[in-house]
């Protein structure tokens, strides 16, 4: 694609960037057949390429709009188009760039702008978000039944087996996660322990910094990566193996911290080596796929039950990672449904289903149809936005013809493992 940049981008980090971005791009239209906002609305401004031409535009020197914004605004940012895309856009780069010139120019209203400081400020903060959870769970009966079905189940998290081996992995905390469903952390260690390998959670580290940097606050996101940066590091000096990430979605952060902080001389050769040392905890079992298929051997074969797999947009199309579950969960003696378009976005998408929650209400209707259509006992999934986001959503669903309910539970995958085991 021709590009002619206004003077303000020429020569910029950020210009450089979306120039090159943008000249791969030839218009070939293939990403509007998997990109689910396009889907829904019909909208070529809604679609990958459509959006693209937008952000040519406002780089080349037109003036952006609050119907810019929105168009901006809608894109999930499942980086489905990536996935389909001949030509190697990285989309989901460009569209990080655009939306940070677009809100520069255009502004927010008080009342997003108070909404968008509220997440950014708020679901980072692990005891934070903890509180107001475990207040939520106090008074859920008597919320209205749409909050009511947002509240997760508190989950015990187990025995956390203290490090004994000489292989050592640390693992990202997370934000929300910890509050929320803390039985994913622990059973990653059991099962690593399992294989020789122990799990240590650092001090100090925290949110990889993905919501604010999808809120376009990219100072605060840097902190962040520096801090848990800082808190990593003495492990990695002194030999940790790899950074495992349970959540694809937070993996795909830490994945390009190196790229992220590229212009931080101060961080940026430790940021490259963090982006490195990265593992999604799939990557790493698929690597220990014999040990595992002896210690399933020692124990009674599993009766097949079918499960659902939900391959997360972070996963799939972030870090490129598919079919690396479902063959472990079938290892595991699990028999896996057919679940249609299952490219497709769930609608969860960081804080998505908050700011632009019809469209994603939509996306969640057809994924949860979707997955119960091959009457699963079980939905497994490998991100906790998606899985507080479907759990939701399997609250509330009933499909027709079936006596599928709200008693069709869904956990992270490790979890099946770790209970095999």
């Amino acid at each position: 694609m021709q590009t002619n940049l206004a003077a303000e981008f020429i020569n910029t980090p950020d210009g450089i960037e979306a120039e090159s971005i943008l000249r791969k791009c030839v218009h070939c239209g293939f990403c509007l057949a998997t990109c689910p906002t396009y889907q829904l609305l019909g909208d070529e401004l809604d679609s990958p390429r459509g959006r693209i031409y937008l952000m040519k535009q406002v780089l080349e020197g037109e003036t952006p709009t609050a119907k810019t914004q929105l168009h901006l605004d809608r894109c999930l940012t499942c980086r489905a188009c990536e996935t389909t895309c001949p030509s190697g856009v990285e989309y989901g780069r460009l569209v990080d760039i655009g939306r940070d010139i677009v809100e520069k120019k255009v502004g927010r209203s008080a009342l997003d702008g108070i909404k968008r400081s509220v997440l950014k400020n708020a679901l980072p903060q692990t005891k934070l978000f903890g509180v107001a959870l475990t207040l939520g769970r106090v008074v859920k009966p008597l919320l209205p039944a749409a909050i009511q079905k947002k509240i997760p189940a508190k989950r015990d998290a187990g025995v956390w087996p203290e490090p004994r081996h000489a292989r050592e992995m640390l693992v990202l905390a997370g934000c929300v996660q910890p509050a929320m469903a803390p039985a994913i952390n622990a059973a990653t260690a059991r099962v690593l322990d399992k294989l020789g390998i122990s799990l240590v959670m650092a001090a100090n580290a925290g949110c990889c910094g993905a919501i604010p940097h999808h809120l376009n606050d990219l100072d605060a996101a840097h902190a962040m990566m520096k801090a848990n940066i800082d808190a990593w590091w003495p492990h990695v000096e002194a030999g940790a193996e790899a950074i495992i990430v349970t959540a694809s979605g937070c993996g795909t952060t830490v994945a390009e911290y190196g790229h992220a902080l590229r212009h931080d001389e101060a961080y940026r050769e430790k940021a490259k080596r963090i982006s490195t040392l990265f593992r999604d905890v799939s990557s790493v079992v698929s690597q220990e796929r014999d040990a595992l298929a002896v210690l399933f051997a020692a124990r009674p074969t599993l009766t097949k039950t079918p499960l659902a797999f939900h391959s997360p947009c972070s996963l799939q199309h972030g870090l490129k990672i598919k079919g690396v579950v479902e063959e472990l969960l079938q290892d595991a003696g699990y028999q896996l449904t057919a679940v249609p378009d299952g490219h497709l976005c769930c609608g969860s998408a960081g804080t998505y289903s908050i700011l632009q929650s019809q469209l994603s209400q939509q996306l969640l209707t057809n994924k949860v149809a979707a997955l119960l259509s091959g009457a699963p006992s079980i939905v497994a999934t490998a991100n906790i936005g998606c899985l507080a986001h479907i759990e939701s959503g399997l609250n509330s669903h009933a499909v027709a013809g079936t006596a599928l309910t709200a008693k069709t539970p869904i956990v992270h995958w490790v979890e099946l493992l770790d209970a095999r085991l």
